[in-house]
């Protein structure tokens, strides 16, 4: 069922008779009839997508990224998490640290989990006589045991990270994106037409923007491993937008040579249809995603785990947006820009209120013809009520004419009779 006007609009109640007024949300959302106007409301995801994108990019601008040490280079310390009064907490690790250099570090996290867990201490590049300095600080305050079980110094290791191999990791995930964004352009344009590749590069932008600009927000780390899971959102992204682009493609087939629907009609049903499945894809997406996010980071303690998992479950959900609030709308956008489709447009228009106005007379000649037949019947009735008076009056005995008597009115009212 087509739920929206020649402009994308959702039309009145008395177009749609109010049967989607008596279905539910869920209804409506599992048959994918066109009952949501997202289409037609383009202009509103518009100022609140793009709000979004301008807030992400002055965070990335301004206050940039919390990046880890194999992008800045700097110094790694490991030690055991178990000390001789027990568990070693990462506050007590940033206190040593602190009153021994007079700074904090980077980061300090715990890796692992059971006897096997270590404590990471990241920091900027210590010389020789800090790294000492730090190194016995921590013995002599936390106490870590080593492989016999003792305390011991050698149990707190130190190496030195370049940051050149991150950067090495940057400039070949930038070569990567580029080229996976000018193919995706030439398969876009000769698979669809070049308007959907222009929307599909946009939803692409907008996802890497918003991903970029949560990540410097709430100054979670940058690692190499935020790259890769960038990059991996990317194709996640992408498969969304083509899904709702493919579908619009096939309900624009013959378009121009019918006037049942305009363009952003049928672009809107295609993303109905599509929105279901766009649920339930991400859901079943997100699920896995979740799982490394609560298991790996949280229970195993695996930095990497949680880098890489906090990166597709931001960009996956940025993804569901952009393909069916932005890729699609400005799709709409973009294709009414052509004359043909203009020109559509007012002829699908013309025929409905063409179609309107021949409802609207037909309306008309039938109240008319009732008031006829009405006035008619009223007419008659006044007709045989006058008849019927008549008759009355005919047949009443006429006061003054004497009545027979005796014989000759019985013979009279004899003759009568027979």
């Amino acid at each position: 069922m087509d739920t929206t006007g020649s402009n994308g609009t959702a039309p009145t109640a008395a177009d749609a008779g109010g049967t989607e007024a008596k279905r539910g949300v869920l209804q409506r959302l599992y048959t994918g009839t066109g009952a949501f106007d997202i289409v037609g409301k383009r202009k509103y995801w518009y100022v609140v997508l793009g709000a979004l994108m301008l807030v992400s990019a002055l965070f990335v601008g301004v206050k940039g990224f919390n990046l880890s040490i194999e992008f800045e280079g700097g110094t790694n310390i490991s030690m055991p998490a178990q000390g001789a009064s027990g568990q070693i907490t990462t506050t007590e690790v940033e206190n040593s640290f602190q009153e021994a250099l007079g700074s904090e570090p980077s980061s300090v996290q715990l890796v692992g989990s059971g006897g096997s867990q270590t404590v990471q201490i990241n920091t900027e590049k210590l010389s020789q006589a800090d790294l000492v300095k730090v190194k016995s600080a921590l013995f002599e305050d936390l106490r870590p045991l080593g492989t016999n079980g003792q305390p011991s110094a050698d149990a707190i290791s130190d190496s030195a990270v370049s940051g050149t191999w991150g950067s090495e990791i940057t400039q070949q995930a930038l070569i990567a994106l580029a080229v996976f964004l000018v193919l995706v352009t030439v398969f876009l344009a000769f698979y669809f037409e070049r308007w959907m590749a222009v929307g599909a590069l946009v939803a692409l932008l907008h996802d890497v923007l918003v991903t970029a600009g949560i990540y410097s927000m709430t100054g979670f780390q940058v690692s190499p491993s935020t790259v890769i899971g960038l990059l991996t959102i990317l194709g996640f992204s992408l498969y969304d937008t083509v899904v709702v682009f493919d579908k619009v493609k096939e309900n624009t087939s013959g378009l121009l040579s019918t006037s049942r629907r305009t363009y952003p009609e049928a672009a809107n049903l295609a993303v109905n249809q599509s929105l279901m499945r766009s649920i339930n894809t991400s859901v079943i997406a997100l699920l896995p995603v979740l799982g490394l996010l609560v298991v790996g980071a949280g229970l195993l303690g695996v930095g990497v785990l949680r880098d890489l998992a906090l990166v597709q479950g931001v960009g996956m959900l940025a993804g569901v947006l952009s393909s069916l609030l932005l890729a699609t709308p400005l799709l709409v956008d973009l294709k009414m820009r052509e004359s043909k489709y203009r020109a559509h447009a007012e002829k699908v228009a013309q025929r409905r209120r063409n179609r309107n106005q021949e409802g609207s007379n037909t309306v008309n000649g039938a109240t008319a013809e009732a008031d006829s037949v009405e006035s008619t019947r009223h007419a008659g009735n006044g007709t045989g009520g006058a008849k019927l008076a008549g008759a009355g009056a005919s047949g009443a005995p006429n006061p003054g004419t004497a009545r027979p008597s005796g014989k000759a009115g019985r013979r009279s009212s004899g003759r009568k009779r027979r």
